[in-house]
């Protein structure tokens, strides 16, 4: 701990930086969290196949991933809003803001904007060099690995992305019974 002083010259100790949550954790969770959106991506794409009455995967395959992305920020940001989505409730992990305090929407929105940096740039130079589906996802993971790893560099061990939002991810203890 450090100290600093007060405003009478007396020396307090200042509180020491929260680290967050284990990485393999932190990944863990990451790796639920997709599980779990392969479930709302399928209702989500099948929802707007349906009112869309789109016969091929194909057809109108920018309205849907444009779909499924507000979908899914709804989902992320209604849900970090309020501290933690179901995975990070199974991993006892909450996000915060820098203060400590819940997230408001606008901030959980920017955090969930920003999330993207997990996938955007392997995106990017996927098509860019016009990879096919295995060079691409070979890539993203490639992507996903180092992007957790620099999170090791952070004063606080958050992820950057959190960093960048003015978020972090903290412990959270349990539900009593």
């Amino acid at each position: 701990m450090a100290l600093t002083s007060s405003h009478e010259g007396l020396s307090v100790p200042s509180p020491a930086p929260v680290l967050a949550p284990s990485l393999w954790r932190r990944m863990a969770c990451w790796l639920y969290e997709g599980i779990l959106m392969f479930g709302v991506a399928f209702i989500t794409v099948y929802l707007f196949s349906t009112l869309s009455q789109t016969r091929n995967a194909m057809d109108n395959r920018h309205g849907q991933q444009a779909f499924l992305f507000i979908v899914v920020g709804i989902y992320f940001t209604w849900f970090w809003a309020k501290g933690q989505t179901l995975a990070m409730k199974t991993w006892n992990i909450r996000v915060v803001d820098r203060k400590g305090h819940a997230l408001s929407q606008p901030r959980a929105l920017l955090r969930y904007v920003l999330s993207w940096i997990w996938f955007l740039p392997a995106l990017g130079a996927a098509a860019l060099w016009s990879l096919g589906g295995l060079e691409t996802v070979v890539l993203i993971g490639g992507w996903v690995a180092v992007w957790a790893i620099l999170s090791r560099f952070h004063p606080e061990r958050q992820f950057w992305h959190d960093a960048l939002a003015g978020t972090r991810l903290i412990h959270s203890q349990p539900m009593s019974r």
